[in-house]
């Protein structure tokens, strides 16, 4: 590994900084090895070589992946309207049936005074998911139209976006304790109402997105 980073900074022979596209190298995925394009396929577009490490398939740029990110994203986008519409959890008290919603449960919880319940559903079901769906959709942007600010400020947010993808699944968490728990037949039940299909599918679809997405991407501009 230092003795690739080496021959790239003895290409330059100076300080300016390049990328790794730019001086002939490539990653692999698997193992993370540094490896240089094969002789003949510099100036193909999207070379394809074969990890000496690992035998896993190498590419300059993962094949795709902006496509994929895009639609999984957008996907994601309008799932958030059903998500956070319909309502995600259901409750039969004496054989009368409560529905509610995302935006229910966080005012019900404010109006009791329980602010930090309140606060914590809400960054985690309505926040946290709008704010990896638009910040994935403003680094497919930058790189659609070649923006060349804020490149690792943009790295890091996406570095963030994949560490909160996990802790999307809040209310899914507690509708699913509350059906196990609040279970007593004719007296009281808990079940999933329609939004917590949607709901899973807009954080399934985000992880994926995030997943798909070569990060590499940003830094072509």
């Amino acid at each position: 590994m230092t003795e690739d980073f080496m021959q790239v900074e003895n290409i330059k022979g100076d300080n300016t900084v390049v990328t790794g596209k730019e001086a002939g190298f490539m990653l692999c995925h698997d193992c993370h090895k540094v490896i240089p394009v094969p002789e003949g396929m510099e100036h193909d577009e999207h070379p394809e070589a074969v990890c000496p490490r690992c035998n896993a398939a190498v590419h300059m740029r993962s094949p795709d992946s902006l496509s994929y990110t895009w639609a999984l994203v957008l996907t994601a986008f309008i799932l958030c309207f059903p998500a956070n519409i319909l309502p995600i959890m259901s409750v039969d008290y004496l054989g009368q049936v409560e529905a509610s919603t995302i935006m229910d449960g966080i005012i019900y919880f404010f109006k009791e005074g329980s602010y930090g319940i309140g606060i914590v559903i809400l960054t985690a079901s309505v926040l946290v998911p709008l704010f990896k769906i638009i910040g994935i959709i403003l680094i497919l942007l930058s790189i659609q139209f070649k923006w060349k600010s804020w490149l690792r400020h943009k790295t890091i947010m996406f570095r963030f976006i994949e560490f909160i993808g996990r802790w999307s699944m809040l209310d899914i968490f507690v509708i699913a304790l509350l059906s196990v728990l609040v279970n007593f037949g004719f007296f009281s039940t808990i079940h999933a109402a329609p939004a917590a299909t949607y709901f899973c599918g807009v954080v399934i679809t985000t992880m994926l997105a995030a997943i798909k997405f070569d990060t590499r991407f940003i830094w072509d501009a």
